[in-house]
């Protein structure tokens, strides 16, 4: 059930791919053995109003937020959010030198008893692996 979301100011996407940038993200994720494939969902949202630090319009900001079920280590977390982490920073490096963003991650990890969920994705993945 892993879930990312890649929320993002509005001026962000003048100069950069976020498809590619939820492509990158996605891939981090699915390289993490703790993720299951089956369950990832990545997704970005445009944040059309926003204000960063002094409101220069040249400021810009990334929040990711890893949603997760109950069950994994601090340790294991920890190691999925320092890689996750890791990605989001090599994708923004050169943007980084040259321009004003706040890029940032959290893990929720969710409560089981609170969340309701039906998917025949693992099913379909099965009938398209050789």
């Amino acid at each position: 059930m892993p879930h990312l979301t890649i929320e993002y100011s509005e001026n962000l996407a003048e100069n950069i791919e976020i498809s590619e940038l939820v492509k990158v993200m996605h891939d981090s994720a699915a390289s993490i053995e703790a993720l299951p494939l089956g369950g990832l969902r990545t997704r970005a949202s445009c944040r059309e109003f926003y204000l960063i630090a002094d409101g220069d319009s040249s400021n810009t900001f990334v929040n990711v937020v890893l949603r997760i079920a109950p069950g994994r280590s601090d340790e294991i977390k920890k190691q999925a959010g320092e890689k996750l982490f890791s990605s989001l920073k090599g994708f923004f490096d050169l943007f980084f030198q040259s321009s004003p963003i706040a890029l940032s991650l959290e893990i929720q990890e969710l409560d089981a008893n609170l969340r309701w969920k039906d998917s025949n994705i693992r099913e379909h993945m099965k009938k398209r692996s050789p």
